[in-house]
């Protein structure tokens, strides 16, 4: 089957657009109750996506912003939030193993004057929401120049961990001490704050660069032994990645949960028979070298959030047809399964027609209604829930979300 870049999903035209029924207002999509189901939204730090909304704002400015977002989040009766904590190998919290986040004030190391993920922990919990701490595990910069960094950053102190390619900074999965290193950067901030989950997103090895090659050949020789091809061994370091966090976590917090929010195709079925039916420009897989069905088959983590940011009758990754392709692949498996949705595609004139229509996104709740697994949806992101350009937020909360519901445990 033909490969569809990732640029073509945005801008390609419309195809066999298929229309759901108007969704109907009811207080909850299981037999009219308010059950539990996952109600998120991620809140992106990096390039100051959605807060704080530019760098170098005050520390009272950018608490404000922060607990407006928590505010809105609230208001809409959802019950979650996403905070992206460690968007390039940086922190939103104190952190003894790595430099304060550029995004705060401007400059990477200077202290904020005050602990971000601290107060989002406990905003959000007074508001009755749940927080899961989002890290990025793998990038270290979107840029290619280590002067930049932090002098102190564990980056510039370790040179051979990073990997230059496509114009960012990546550390080398394929390294045990990288991979130790970055663990327990991230589990500081479990091990300090009461957050209900962590969170990692969908970067592992980076998105596919044209005519670039991720140069890991030392690792893979030093490393790579004793496994078939060096696909192989990416795919090995990533699951390494995963159970060795999962295990971590529930010994630091044993009441957090874990989960993976992955790019929403596994494979092609064109690739494999066990993949969907989408032609996919990506498959995380392959292109990724993660594994993310052997994750939720194997019950490795507590839950996935497959980005599933098409509409229904795209024709290369349909959403009416990744659904069930997941909803099957968490059947009878112990990871719960919450959909992620774009709601930053919604009115935006450079997607196709659907997303012009205020009621797909609603329409995506409906379906997912007739798929027992699907215990909720993680919209994307912060600042287009505030914003709701044409009132597509709006009505999936008129049409699903008529009472508050607990998140899932």
């Amino acid at each position: 089957m033909g490969r569809v870049s990732r640029r073509a999903f945005a801008v390609a035209a419309l195809s066999a657009f298929t229309m759901m029924p108007q969704a109907s207002a009811a207080p909850g999509r299981r037999g009219g109750t308010p059950d539990s189901e996952m109600r998120g939204v991620w809140i992106a730090t990096v390039a100051n996506r959605d807060w704080p909304s530019k760098s170098g704002l005050s520390a009272a400015q950018q608490r404000a912003e922060l607990l407006t977002h928590l505010d809105t989040a609230a208001g809409n009766r959802l019950n979650t939030v996403f905070f992206q904590v460690r968007p390039t190998a940086d922190a939103m919290w104190p952190s003894p193993y790595e430099p304060w986040s550029q995004y705060l004030t401007g400059t990477q190391g200077k202290d904020p004057g005050w602990d971000p993920l601290g107060t989002a922990v406990e905003e959000a919990h007074a508001r009755g929401l749940q927080l899961h701490a989002w890290f990025n595990p793998y990038r270290v910069a979107v840029h290619a120049d280590p002067s930049r960094l932090a002098a102190s950053h564990p980056a510039r102190e370790n040179p051979d961990w990073v990997v230059t390619y496509g114009g960012k900074l990546f550390y080398n999965p394929g390294l045990p001490e990288v991979r130790a290193f970055v663990e327990d950067a991230m589990l500081d901030a479990v091990a300090k704050y009461p957050v209900d989950g962590f969170h990692f997103d969908d970067y592992f090895y980076p998105y596919p660069v044209a005519g670039q090659t991720f140069d890991d050949d030392a690792a893979y020789d030093e490393h790579g032994g004793g496994f078939p091809d060096r696909a192989a061994w990416r795919r090995d370091n990533i699951d390494r990645l995963v159970r060795e966090t999962a295990d971590r976590v529930k010994e630091v917090r044993p009441g957090a949960r874990f989960g993976i929010s992955p790019f929403g195709v596994w494979r092609n079925a064109g690739t494999d028979p066990l993949g969907s039916d989408t032609t996919a420009g990506v498959e995380t897989y392959d292109d990724l070298h993660a594994d993310t069905r052997k994750w939720v088959r194997e019950g490795w983590i507590d839950y996935i959030v497959p980005q599933l940011y098409w509409n229904i009758g795209f024709a290369p990754a349909d959403y009416a047809k990744l659904l069930p392709w997941w909803a099957e692949a968490a059947r009878d498996s112990s990871t719960q399964l919450y959909v992620g949705e774009a709601l930053y595609k919604a009115g935006d004139p450079a997607q196709p027609a659907a997303w012009q229509q205020t009621g797909e996104l609603s329409r995506h709740l409906t379906l997912a209604g007739e798929y027992p697994q699907v215990r909720g949806h993680v919209y994307f992101a912060a600042k287009d829930v505030a914003a709701d350009r044409i009132g597509a937020m709006a009505r999936v909360v008129a049409d699903h979300y008529g009472q508050p519901a607990p998140p899932p445990r």
